[in-house]
């Protein structure tokens, strides 16, 4: 459920946001599975994600069409003898190149818009899929651009109903947003933990930092930032589980967690990054690290702009 997986990513967020993102990318590169597939495809996938036997992910993002899904323009046509052909670019996709399978999103009517995009699972091996070229980001991550050249994809490998994959995109974003936004909360949690620990062993001027009531200031701003963030998240992980409101509702209150708590957990890092001072800069030093690896949680699964929209539509309506 819900709670459940907030709390796993939490928890490995605050210990390694390297382990955090090689759990959620099983989740959500197999989540579209988990909703939509054919009991074929479950059991072909999923006790494999599970075990960890089978590295998942999901392609939806391309170079023209981030936060405008309709506007992808991978194409998917109907290939002799059955089946499909797969032709375009995705990008930014996470386990690229490293994947065993990608739950792919395509375009099978070009003029529908929206309604008019089906999903699909590539194998890696699939021929006319090159998963080769990757992207260096300022966090060490896994990326990589899928290139489609008249890719084979069999009629038993579409996943849901044809023209369906726009829908199951978005349900399988809702479930891990509220996640990401616990990712988020691991991250701050140990922001302020490293700070609490430099502050009170850090000597200046006949005291510690931690005596200087400015300090005291910022770490219990940081705190209440990290709270507000985590009664958001957790409400909307409960409101999911226990089908709270109606499903604009549970949406909503995802925008509303990951929004909050990805943008207060920026702040809260950055706080400690400061208060350590030049610590704070040196390769190497968790805070660092944790100042690289919280900025893409702002964008990826929908940047802070998307969930305002969200949020402000809602508001409006």
């Amino acid at each position: 459920d819900s709670r459940a997986l907030v709390v796993l990513r939490e928890t490995l967020a605050f210990y390694s946001p390297l382990a955090d993102f090689a759990f959620a990318m099983q989740g959500l590169g197999s989540g579209a599975i988990s909703l939509a597939g054919t009991p074929t495809q479950q059991a072909r996938y999923l006790p494999a994600v599970a075990a960890g036997e089978k590295i998942a992910a999901f392609a939806l993002s391309e170079p023209d069409a981030g936060s405008d899904v309709a506007a992808m323009q991978l194409r998917a046509t109907s290939a002799e003898g059955g089946g499909f052909s797969l032709n375009g670019e995705k990008t930014w996709i996470s386990n690229g190149g490293m994947a065993d399978f990608y739950c792919v999103f395509a375009k099978t009517d070009p003029q529908a818009g929206s309604r008019g995009i089906t999903a699909f699972i590539v194998d890696a091996n699939a021929p006319g899929l090159d998963a080769s070229r990757h992207i260096q980001v300022m966090a060490p991550h896994p990326l990589a651009t899928l290139v489609f050249s008249d890719c084979a994809v069999p009629a038993a490998q579409q996943l849901g109903d044809l023209n369906s994959g726009f829908k199951l995109a978005m349900q399988t974003l809702d479930i891990f947003r509220a996640s990401v936004a616990a990712a988020a909360l691991g991250m701050a949690r140990r922001a302020l933990a490293e700070a609490v620990h430099f502050a009170s062993r850090r000597h200046m001027f006949g005291q510690t930092l931690a005596d200087f009531q400015l300090t005291q200031a910022r770490l219990g701003e940081m705190a209440a930032l990290i709270d507000a963030g985590a009664l958001l998240t957790y409400r909307a992980a409960w409101m999911r589980d226990t089908q709270q409101g109606n499903q604009k509702e549970r949406s909503v209150a995802a925008a509303m967690a990951k929004m909050t708590a990805t943008e207060n957990a920026q702040r809260v890092i950055d706080m400690a990054l400061q208060m350590h001072g030049g610590r704070g800069v040196q390769v190497g030093s968790k805070v660092e690290s944790l100042y690289r690896d919280i900025r893409s949680l702002r964008i990826y699964e929908g940047a802070t702009e998307v969930q305002q929209l969200i949020i402000g539509k809602a508001v409006l309506a």
